[in-house]
């Protein structure tokens, strides 16, 4: 039996919740934590063994969960447990008698993620279960594609920035880092598709890698603009709701302005992905060396953040 402490015991004698208590247990509710248990237990280490014992899987899963929420280094979520009771109370952690997961753990278990492409396998589990309630529908699809800053110093032991990194230019200014790209159901906005190269691939390159078989209508930017996937398309039945391009040669009439706005008032919804990514869970730099690593965070990532799109519609 646990033995109550008396920060637990202030804890619970507050009477307003706050907002980062009312967000985890949002999360409780919506996120559907034994699909991902199943998914990560074949790899995950054995109780029972000789010497130190594995913290039990759905803590480590909670604690991992967190730090994609908040933004937290693996030393700054072991401080965490320690500092702040109602992140504690969401891994099922009490200070007086559980020992909590130091640093090492914590990265130990993210390595093992990566290690097994399981961030990947679990976003296609939440969108499962999100298909399943009826609010990842098919039929449609919207693309985009966000720029994710690197490091750009070679103050470094290397002496060189990440090679898996580059370089681009968007407008007049020029971003070092990689891209996110997207493909959002169209009725719902939810991310069903994602792929992570570095910064400097074109957007249409991942164009055919962000499409559904069945999707029945595409929406995209002016950086998708392909005559022959249009034409290929439009073959299939396609409707093609990609913005149209203006040149020297043919200026946009006002028809096609006004395509290009109502377009653009679909394809819009995709936008909220990405806030979220970065704006709620605060993910704009890279955290790690190399594309392998920061995919898999960015799968996490994608994954939850779907959750926290739909939380309202899964808890009614």
């Amino acid at each position: 039996m646990k033995q109550t402490t008396f920060a637990s015991l202030a804890f619970e004698q507050k009477k307003k919740p706050t907002r980062r208590e009312l967000f985890l247990a949002e999360m409780e509710a919506v996120v559907p934590w034994s699909a991902l248990l199943a998914v990560i237990e074949p790899h995950y280490p054995k109780a029972g063994r000789r010497g130190r014992q594995p913290m039990p899987l759905e803590t480590m899963l909670r604690i991992y969960f967190m730090q994609q929420w908040y933004a937290l280094s693996d030393p700054a979520m072991e401080d965490a447990l320690y500092e702040i009771e109602s992140m504690r109370r969401f891994a099922r952690l009490e200070l007086s008698d559980d020992a909590l997961p130091d640093e090492t753990t914590i990265l130990k278990f993210r390595h093992l993620l990566e290690r097994h492409g399981l961030t990947s396998a679990m976003m296609n589990v939440i969108n499962e279960t999100l298909e399943a309630r009826g609010l990842l529908l098919k039929g449609g699809t919207m693309v985009d594609a966000t720029i994710i800053h690197a490091a750009p110093s070679t103050k470094n032991r290397e002496k060189q920035r990440d090679p898996e990194m580059h370089q681009t230019k968007k407008g007049n200014q020029w971003y070092f880092g990689m891209k996110i790209h997207v493909g959002a159901d169209a009725n719902s906005g939810l991310a069903h598709t994602v792929s992570v190269t570095p910064a400097n691939v074109p957007d249409v390159n991942e164009f055919p890698n962000l499409l559904r078989e069945d999707d029945r209508a595409v929406f995209g930017d002016k950086g998708y603009v392909n005559k022959s996937f249009k034409q290929a398309g439009r073959k299939a039945g396609v409707f093609w709701g990609v913005s149209l391009k203006a040149s020297k040669q043919h200026p946009l009439t006002a028809a096609n302005k006004r395509f290009n706005h109502r377009m653009s008032s679909i394809r819009a919804r995709v936008e909220h992905l990405f806030r979220v990514i970065k704006r709620q869970f605060g993910y704009t730099k890279v955290r790690y060396k190399g594309l392998a690593k920061n995919a898999a965070q960015v799968f996490s990532l994608i994954g939850l953040t779907n959750l926290y799109l739909a939380r309202r519609e899964m808890m009614s």
